[in-house]
């Protein structure tokens, strides 16, 4: 059964009907976007992913704009893979969604008070990644080659974390298109997994 789309996305899973599940990391575009520049900020984050995500969770966000000051500002302005971070009104029209797999915190922006920017605290963590299928993870914990248990993904949510690689946001693929839908050509869709044999995943998903 395919997703309905009614001014947000429902989803309905029938696996004898569904399309092939895949897992897709989102990156802002490399066109002429503006992006924001964080603080130490998102270090914070990780540190908190890496503990279980449990404790006192970070609220101070701060960051700059960096690009042409004559470029749009990106709505999708943040490629740490920790860290995404959307626009209000994109945040807005995918709300009821995104509060499903967790919350979205105020983002300060250095002299720009009328900006409203929100990162996206994904605190739904899934023990879905098969670590024996998976390549290791490198020194900085990133796994190059993912390969998911699709009877364990979160396919329910628009994204999550894993066990066996908590700081990188997955994002699930009804998500990530109607996402594309909505920004277009400020969002780099890459693909890190899919069910579908012939979808070739991105070489490096979680690099820059």
């Amino acid at each position: 059964m395919k997703e309905e789309v009614t001014g947000q996305i429902l989803v309905s899973r029938s696996r004898e009907h569904e399309e092939p599940l895949s897992i897709y990391r989102l990156l802002p575009s490399m066109r002429e976007y503006r992006t924001l520049h964080f603080d130490n900020s998102p270090v914070d984050v990780m540190r908190w992913q890496l503990d279980g995500s449990t404790g006192t969770y970070p609220t101070n966000f701060t960051a700059e704009w960096g690009g042409h000051p004559r470029w749009t500002k990106s709505e999708f302005p943040n490629g740490d893979p920790s860290s995404p971070v959307l626009s209000r009104r994109g945040a807005d029209l995918l709300l009821s969604d995104l509060e499903r797999a967790g919350r979205l915190l105020p983002v300060h922006i250095e002299n720009a008070e009328a900006d409203e920017y929100l990162l996206y605290l994904v605190e739904r963590v899934a023990d879905c990644l098969d670590m024996g299928k998976s390549s290791p993870p490198d020194q900085l914990g990133r796994v190059r080659k993912s390969v998911f248990r699709a009877d364990a993904l979160p396919a329910d949510v628009p994204a999550f974390r894993s066990t066996g690689f908590p700081t990188a946001v997955c994002w699930n693929g009804w998500a990530a298109e109607r996402l594309s839908v909505l920004l277009g050509d400020q969002l780099e869709v890459r693909l890190v997994w899919s069910e579908d044999p012939g979808l070739v995943p991105h070489p490096n998903p979680w690099g820059f």
